[in-house]
């Protein structure tokens, strides 16, 4: 090679390590929004993190026993957000009703030692927690019984026929052994989760009702203790003192309804698409978690309120599209208005779902992170999102180089009952387990984010009480989802440019990422694996490449003159193509580099039989997907004769996210384009067979064509 070329060719591939690496990096002076300043500065002002940590307390301040009133009618938490909602003045304000089902519903719990001493251990009254959910109506009095763990030979050896057994094993595995199996009455675990840093917690924990035999009347229960109290209990069993308690369980079914308050805030053009927030209020009907997720319902309620008081008000204009809010039951809630409403979300560009916002974010020593949409629904949703992220994470923290000014923190944001601290956060890839899957799922087709603070030390825990939640963080994360919404709803051919230059800027960095993915590839190659390492080290770049160039075209959606926008956005286009193709060069030289440290010849991608059988395969998705409404295409799949499926195994062991590899279906990626789009999404790889094989199944479902 020659010389020149040779250190041309390193100096450019020294660029490419320093941009990937400069993604943490900001100018102290300059911090920028899609927004204008002016707007900012009205909704900063305007929000309230009182106002949304107000919502937790009034929804959940404490873990309440829910009445038969709330079932039979509405649950305190619909009726507040919507008694709210009317109170601000939101339009369409509606308490949307669905079929729900049967739930547990504890009503008493009390658990007294009466031989040797005489004193309650445990009380649902105290701490809704202690009383497992599906204890059945009891009144017994009993001698415990130490199991350790819970092991079938721990219950076995401790003899436990007719006794109530402690444990600090899993209540639900250990009460099935010892009790379902073997007799015992009922369970008293002791909680282990929170143990080194706060030993008043227990989780949420159920049992099953099932007894052992249909005539089987024998009273089945179980109760939990904090480890701060369960110590004590423990101690004396080991030392063998002979414990008689009285337990007492009163519990019933109650029947309920799903229930989803809805508002929204109408556009000046109807048509011209709609942004949905969400946020789930129930996880059940016993737990109440404040952060999770009264905080997330708080925060879109904050949204709302904002917003519209700043539209009526005049200082903002009112946006070109529709912003609507959507509180339910999460998924269960979520799932039957989404499909009730196929109109809506015909029309519907993005959601933003929050999900556990409001955590105190040093308490916790968490991150508030963007989980980013996949490759399957690739949307400009992502960096509005970020915009706003960075705006309020890099203006809230002191850098040294704004040490001698006045505001030594450019943008400070802080609640007046708030912590006065850093805004910890983090842009991530793709998460699900929340409502915003609803929307992202094949039969809805829309792109959606979530909101989350993690870790969450409280999570599903007792704890999770509102003094976990702080005003500072509440206020920042409304002001991030509505600056968002409200730029995508009042867009126009200008900001979709902005938008699409600021996607580009960001993506550099996400290329230069990947980049260094595939670096570290074949950094670990060895001279048997150079050919695939090759191969692999490729894909990142990619697959990024079409993913950022999907993302750029998702923003025509937002123009009037799709002519102009639209040539900007080919424009922007090609400089990805540009900046990708660089990275694959400098991939390729830093190849040839690795095999002459092994002494061997140069590699070549090369395609197998199988993977030029893949790329000749482009599923096209059919309109069966979305007839139904959300989900109803698994039916579909369930209808495929068993015998036909067998023809065609991928086993869950071939396909990391079957949701995903749906997603991916457009009619223009090829079987192996989608195989190698799921690979460069998730740390376990697929399989190329059992891909083909998912497809074909689909195929014979009528979801696809070919």
């Amino acid at each position: 090679m020659d010389k020149r070329i040779f250190v041309f060719i390193s100096f450019f591939i020294l660029i490419l390590l320093m941009s990937s690496l400069s993604i943490a990096q900001m100018t102290p002076w300059l911090y920028w929004t899609l927004l204008p300043e002016e707007q900012m500065d009205y909704i900063v002002g305007e929000a309230s993190g009182e106002e949304a940590w107000h919502t937790i307390m009034e929804t959940a301040g404490y873990v309440r026993d829910r009445l038969s009133d709330e079932y039979a009618g509405t649950f305190v938490e619909s009726q507040y957000i919507y008694d709210q909602l009317k109170h601000y003045g939101l339009p369409g304000a509606e308490i949307v009703r669905f079929p729900g089902g049967t739930t547990w519903d504890g009503i008493k719990g009390e658990l007294w030692e009466t031989s040797p001493n005489r004193k309650k251990l445990a009380s649902y009254r105290d701490m809704a927690a202690m009383l497992a959910s599906g204890s059945a109506n009891t009144d017994v009095e009993a001698e415990l019984v130490w199991v350790g763990q819970g092991t079938k030979e721990e219950i076995t050896k401790a003899g436990v026929e007719g006794k109530i057994v402690v444990t600090e094993g899993n209540l639900y595995g250990v009460h099935r052994e010892a009790c379902t199996n073997q007799g015992a009455l009922g369970i008293i675990a002791i909680s282990t989760v929170g143990a080194d840093w706060d030993p008043l917690q227990m989780s949420f924990r159920g049992i099953s009702g099932r007894r052992r035999t249909e005539d089987d009347q024998t009273p089945r229960f179980g109760f939990q203790l904090p480890r701060r109290e369960g110590k004590f209990l423990k101690s004396r069993l080991l030392r063998d003192e002979k414990i008689t308690v009285h337990a007492i369980v009163e519990a019933k079914t109650e029947t309920y309804e799903m229930q989803d308050v809805i508002c929204h805030i109408p556009g000046a053009d109807p048509d011209a698409g709609e942004i949905i927030f969400s946020a789930h209020l129930y996880e059940g009907y016993v737990k109440q978690g404040a952060n999770d997720n009264k905080s997330g319902s708080a925060g879109i309620l904050e949204v709302a309120r904002v917003l519209h008081t700043l539209i009526e008000d005049g200082r903002l204009p009112r946006p070109r599209r529709t912003i609507r809010f959507l509180w339910g039951p999460e998924f269960s809630g979520t799932g039957p208005w989404v499909k009730a409403n196929k109109d809506i979300m015909e029309k519907t560009l993005c959601n933003i779902n929050m999900d556990m916002v409001g955590e105190w974010l040093s308490k916790h020593q968490s991150f508030m992170c963007l989980m980013r949409t996949t490759y399957g629904n690739a949307h400009y949703i992502n960096d509005v999102m970020e915009n706003y992220y960075r705006y309020v994470g890099e203006g809230n923290r002191e850098r040294i180089q704004n040490r001698s000014g006045v505001e030594r923190v450019p943008h400070r944001i802080v609640a007046p009952s708030g912590a006065d601290e850093p805004f910890y956060y983090s842009i991530e890839t793709h998460y699900g387990a929340s409502d915003h899957e609803v929307f992202n799922d094949w039969s809805v087709g829309i792109p959606g984010v979530m909101m989350i603070a993690w870790p969450d030390k409280w999570y599903h825990l007792s704890g999770d009480n509102a003094d976990k939640a702080d005003p500072t963080q509440l206020k920042r994360t409304v002001i991030i989802g509505a600056a968002a919404a409200y730029t995508i709803a009042s867009a126009d051919d200008d900001m979709a440019i902005k938008i699409a230059g600021e996607t580009v800027s960001n993506g550099s960095r996400r290329l230069g990422h990947q980049f260094v993915v595939g670096l570290e590839v074949l950094n670990k190659a060895v001279a048997e694996t150079l050919s695939q390492s090759y191969k692999d080290a490729r894909l990142p770049v990619q697959m990024a490449m079409i993913n950022e160039k999907e993302t750029l075209a998702s923003i025509l959606e937002l123009a009037t003159n799709k002519t102009t926008v639209g040539q900007y956005i080919k424009q922007m286009q090609k400089t990805i193509d540009t900046i990708g193709k660089s990275h694959l060069a400098a991939l390729q030289t830093h190849m040839v580099a690795v095999a002459n440290k092994f002494g061997i010849k140069p590699v070549k991608v090369q395609l197998s039989e199988m993977e030029k059988r893949a790329v000749k395969i482009l599923p096209k998705p059919t309109a069966l997907i979305k007839e139904g409404g959300y989900r109803e295409y698994r039916d579909h799949i369930n209808k495929v004769p068993k015998e036909e499926k067998e023809k065609y195994p991928y086993g869950r062991d071939g396909i990391p996210s079957t949701s995903e590899l749906q997603c991916l279906i457009n009619g223009k990626r090829s079987v192996l384009e989608i195989k190698n789009m799921l690979d460069v999404q998730y740390s376990r790889k697929s399989n190329l067979e059992s891909v083909m094989n998912y497809i074909q199944i689909l195929k014979l479902a009528g979801l696809i064509s070919f």
